[in-house]
């Protein structure tokens, strides 16, 4: 378990729901990983990488609505500028996305 934070730490996290319009192969990556684009409505587009290549698709993914921190300083990986961080549970050697069964308000926010 990791160190117990204050509610207070935990409001300074911001968790938006958006829907996947674009991704593409990022071949300069050192694992493999897609470059994603998602739309969080009013907050915008954002971008991120994601090493998810092995349980989805590109088809699957577009039009998916995902959970994601978007309050993330910037961070250049490799020739790509992550904007945000999709939100997955860590299963063996893959990550299985968070997902609303429900379709949700592009930018809403997880509390």
């Amino acid at each position: 378990m990791k160190a117990l934070i204050t509610y207070e730490d935990f409001t300074k996290v911001d968790i938006r729901i958006g829907t996947i319009i674009d991704v593409q192969d990022f071949p300069k990556a050192h694992k493999p990983a897609y470059q994603i684009q998602i739309d969080f409505g009013a907050l915008g587009i954002k971008k991120t990488s994601a090493q998810i290549t092995a349980l989805y698709s590109k088809e699957a993914l577009l039009g998916k609505q995902v959970s994601a921190v978007v309050n993330f300083k910037p961070k250049q990986i490799a020739n790509f500028l992550s904007e945000c961080l999709i939100l997955g549970i860590q299963n063996g050697k893959e990550v299985v996305l968070l997902e609303t069964k429900k379709t949700i308000k592009n930018g809403e926010q997880v509390s």
